[in-house]
């Protein structure tokens, strides 16, 4: 994962695994990117064990370091926020080494490379709006004057970063393509404009492909387009309806098979528009509102493989 250090406790869903995790009496070994390494073909690691407690002021501490084998492990949770980069990469062909020696990777970590948390999308077109995937301006500005609102956003991002509202006739729609494209150097994406927006961006959560039901939907801050608590969105919890879950039954088998056992699709409207596989977020969030307890669910799920 990303440096604990610099957590916000009281909403991290990595923190709340560890605490489950602890509670049902695994140790905690915590790993950030550069810990990882290759040697003579096996997957190893410098790993801090860690106690972690339920304080927003001092939530963990060191009780050991060492190194080991990454398959002397029983699990591994791969947990590490975009950017979803080369170093990245990197990373999952390792997990994937150690994953080949006998130990679960959640998620997968082939289908951690294989399923961009935008692109995965194209796989259900039925749960979908209009989409359309270019690096090409001219390409992407005939989306945009053929539907008149859209989003356009890049493959990489995450937490709001670098969306845009854009309709037709806008002065800025070029230097806005540019500068998401980064010059035609880079795939984009563009959606058709979800009015529904308005309603809230709803997150709904996942496990070995079955929903959890209920979801948080994030609402827009005032004069904000992008449902996103990074940049300011307020949120409120509610029952999936029942198109929500035809979404999630529509992926759930494909979720299974492909090893993700914990995603986070983010539904606006009848529309999935994105499926997040790297580190899903706001069990907290649901675990207060609704008194449940979304990390046993993972857990339970992590420990039937295990003794598959």
């Amino acid at each position: 994962m990303d440096p604990i250090e610099a957590i916000k406790p009281w909403k991290d869903s990595s923190l709340a695994m560890m605490l489950e995790a602890q509670a049902r009496g695994w140790q905690i070994y915590y790993f950030q990117l550069g810990d990882i390494f290759l040697d003579q073909g096996l997957a190893m690691g410098q790993f801090r064990e860690l106690k972690l407690r339920d304080d927003n002021d001092d939530w963990f501490e060191d009780v050991a370091a060492g190194r080991c084998r990454l398959d002397e492990l029983d699990a591994i949770l791969m947990r590490k926020d975009p950017p979803f980069d080369l170093e990245y990469i990197y990373c999952t062909y390792i997990l994937q080494q150690a994953e080949e020696n006998g130990v679960l990777v959640v998620n997968r970590p082939a289908s951690l490379r294989d399923c961009n948390e935008k692109l995965y999308t194209r796989s259900f077109p039925q749960c979908c709006v209009e989409t359309r995937v270019s690096r090409n301006p001219e390409i992407i500005k005939e989306f945009v004057n053929q539907h008149a609102d859209v989003i356009v956003k890049p493959l990489d991002g995450m937490g709001g970063q670098s969306i845009f509202r854009v309709q037709a006739g806008d002065p800025n729609t070029n230097a806005i393509i540019e500068a998401v494209s980064k010059h035609g150097r880079s795939q984009t994406m563009v959606q058709r404009y979800i009015p529904e927006i308005s309603a809230g961006d709803k997150r709904i959560l996942l496990v070995d492909g079955v929903a959890i039901p209920y979801a948080l939907a994030r609402l827009p801050a005032a004069g904000e387009n992008r449902g996103n608590i990074a940049t300011g969105a307020s949120t409120r919890g509610q029952t999936l309806s029942e198109r929500d879950q035809w979404l999630c039954d529509q992926i759930g088998d494909d979720l299974r098979a492909r090893g993700l056992l914990f995603v986070g699709i983010d539904v606006i409207g009848d529309y999935i528009t994105e499926i997040n596989v790297t580190s899903p977020t706001c069990i907290r969030e649901l675990d207060r509102e609704f008194g449940l307890n979304i990390s046993a669910d993972l857990f339970a799920c992590i420990e039937r493989r295990i003794s598959a």
